[in-house]
């Protein structure tokens, strides 16, 4: 008889698409190390022909480089350090390796924290939006159509976005979270606590290990509760 940990109960095994978390999380895991892999790629194109980076003072209305060397170098540096992390949440996840997901985890925390500051910040002050506008290069697409709209409506539709943004984040953090519940409480599970009559604890392995290990010799009795 195996023993089901009380809080598995309170959460869900299925994602979106009626997928399993596990499967999700996978999936999750994959699409990320995809998009970081191109910017990565993108970024050691740029440090390679830096030219195609550098704009004109007639595009921009001044001269100004995307990108220097040394911030070039850190944004290479983060974008293998997202790859590993996506690589491990996405093998932890396949090899059913719960420590391996939490490092993807708290990125997803640490990405919902900033874009919840960032809705906070526009609500707070929602004239940075129209100066932040008027900053943009005068060629820049629809920039005089969004200086158009009334201000107010400006704040709400970009709260509206940014809420729908969090409100996403916010599922994928809980089916990375809910994965990894899965994962070890399917872990823990394998082990049967028996407790004997003098008060001490005795962990007993699954019985299909048990079985394997001793097919040599004849296979233990079923375990039974106390």
């Amino acid at each position: 008889m195996k023993m089901v940990a009380p809080w598995t109960r309170f959460y869900s095994n299925s994602c979106c698409l009626c997928c399993h978390v596990r499967t999700g999380t996978i999936l999750l895991g994959v699409w990320y190390l995809i998009i970081n892999a191109v910017v990565l790629l993108i970024l050691l194109s740029a440090l390679a022909d830096p030219d195609q980076y550098h704009f004109s003072s007639s595009e921009l209305g001044g001269d100004f480089e995307f990108m220097d060397d040394a911030n070039m170098c850190i944004a290479i540096a983060i974008s293998l350090l997202m790859i590993l992390i996506c690589a491990m949440a996405t093998y932890g996840a396949y090899k059913q390796r719960a420590a391996w997901i939490i490092p993807f985890f708290c990125y997803q925390i640490f990405d919902f924290a900033l874009n919840t500051l960032v809705a906070i910040t526009v609500l707070v002050y929602p004239n940075s939006i129209q100066e932040y506008i008027r900053q943009l290069p005068p060629n820049f697409p629809y920039r005089d159509d969004i200086m158009s709209v009334n201000p107010t409506c400006l704040v709400l539709i970009i709260l509206l976005f940014i809420s729908i943004i969090l409100t996403f984040k916010g599922y994928l953090i809980s089916c990375v979270w809910n994965c990894y519940r899965y994962i070890n409480g399917r872990n823990s599970s394998d082990v049967l606590v028996y407790v004997t009559s003098n008060d001490t604890t005795v962990l007993l392995p699954p019985y299909d290990d048990a079985t394997v290990n001793g097919a040599s010799k004849e296979p233990p009795p079923p375990y039974v509760s106390a």
